[in-house]
């Protein structure tokens, strides 16, 4: 199985230009264009890093091109009005950050090593008059309205800024074909237009010939966009997203799109998924399960996977135990607070001791009054990190606090929350 094979299979093949299968086989180059105008990668990002990581695992080479020089100037391809423009500041920021995540997903070290190239490189000597008469003189007005990124945004309105974004892309791909011999541009479906035009500019100015693969755009079974929760993004980064949260979202997809998640983005052999599936065809939940397990530990880590176990257990089973709260980090106390309501306690209150009635009734909202407060603790159904309190004279001091800063109280099986002192 070669790399478009591998694709194919795994329904990660939208198009591909002629030819290509004819040169697969051999080791070759080949790019994806990453603009750094987020501060962090995202699982919609991880698409295209699932490309690149299968193109390597067959022996080719990627290049991950920063877009130093196009995360200036923004991508019209399906956006319905103008990007607002990031400061310098901010994409160099942003481009360190999303390095140091590529180091971690691709291998920059072995036999067919990936490498970063920054294609703000290509410009930063180029004056506006060698760029008009180099890169512009390339495409014709009419080539490059006829895309499909640009035609949706001409009766809306495109500043020149935005379409000539589909010059850059094209240089890009003329500059890294006579630097690293790189024939192949890859991408979103959405970045059709744009790579093609990448094609155009080796043929014209090179007399050479070029190739391009893309990939669908990955939607969920209710027809809406892959990669965001109701809460927005899911970050690559674990203080953007926590580990987590990041489980969660594997855990809390629909039944129906976990063949589709589990063919993009594990690196199981299809033997291995296929006979996954025969043998869980009526368990998606445990498909869902090491899905996310496989992401969190590769994304994360193996330690950030088994503190997601034990925030799991916390939260979600009844019979959680007393260790299993006090065996956890910080980190882990911050995710859980995350997760359940949480109240801010000034550590005045607590450093001296304070009454187990007051601080329910006064500090927090656990308990309506301090009568609820007494019939709730004599009906044995207060906790205190996993240990009932047996009167309502109970005192809670500084030493309950976990790691100097929290405290977990229970009201019941159901009913969590986490007080947090400052």
């Amino acid at each position: 199985m070669n790399f478009l094979d591998e694709l194919t299979w795994r329904g990660m093949l939208h198009d591909s230009t002629p030819g290509l299968e004819d040169i697969i086989d051999e080791p070759q180059i080949g790019y994806i264009g990453f603009d750094p105008t987020a501060p962090s990668l995202t699982i919609g990002n991880y698409v295209q890093i699932m490309i690149l990581t299968h193109f390597q695992r067959h022996g080719h080479r990627p290049i991950v091109l920063m877009g130093g020089a196009t995360g200036r100037i923004g991508d019209p391809s399906f956006k319905d009005k103008e990007r607002e423009l990031k400061t310098v500041e901010e994409l160099e920021t942003n481009l360190e950050h999303q390095k140091d995540q590529f180091r971690k997903l691709l291998d920059f070290e072995g036999d067919n090593p990936a490498i970063f190239v920054n294609n703000y490189d290509f410009y930063q000597e180029m004056n506006v008059l060698d760029f008009l008469r180099d890169v512009g003189k390339t495409l014709t007005v009419n080539y490059m309205m006829s895309k499909e990124s640009v035609k949706k945004r001409i009766e809306t309105g495109i500043s020149f800024t935005e379409f000539s974004y589909q010059l850059l892309q094209g240089y890009d791909f003329q500059v890294l074909f006579e630097k690293h011999r790189c024939r192949l541009q890859m991408g979103g479906s959405d970045q059709w237009g744009n790579i093609t035009a990448g094609t155009e500019f080796v043929r014209r100015n090179l007399n050479e010939k070029a190739y391009a693969v893309t990939t669908p755009l990955l939607t969920k079974s209710d027809g809406k966009k892959f990669g965001k929760s109701e809460e927005g993004n899911i970050w690559l980064d674990p203080n953007l997203t926590s580990p987590y949260k990041f489980y969660q979202f594997w855990i809390n997809a629909d039944d129906a799109d976990i063949s589709t998640f589990t063919r993009y983005f594990s690196l199981k052999s299809k033997e291995e998924i296929e006979a996954q599936e025969a043998e869980l065809a009526d368990d998606p939940r445990e498909l869902k399960r090491r899905l996310a397990e496989e992401l969190t530990v590769r994304i994360h880590s193996q330690e950030a996977y088994a503190s997601v176990l034990k925030v799991s257990e916390l939260l979600f089973n009844k019979k959680a135990k007393r260790d299993t709260l006090l065996g956890m980090s910080e980190q882990d106390l911050t995710t859980v607070a995350g997760e359940i309501p949480s109240f801010h306690v000034a550590r005045e209150v607590i450093a001296d001791g304070v009454n187990i009635v007051d601080l329910l009734a006064e500090h927090t909202q656990v308990v309506s009054s301090k009568g609820d407060a007494r019939r709730a603790i004599k009906g044995n159904a207060i906790a205190v990190n996993k240990e009932k309190v047996s009167g309502h004279e109970h005192t809670v001091d500084a030493d309950a606090l976990l790691h100097g800063r929290y405290l977990m109280v229970e009201n019941g099986k159901k009913n969590k929350f986490i007080l947090i002192t400052e």
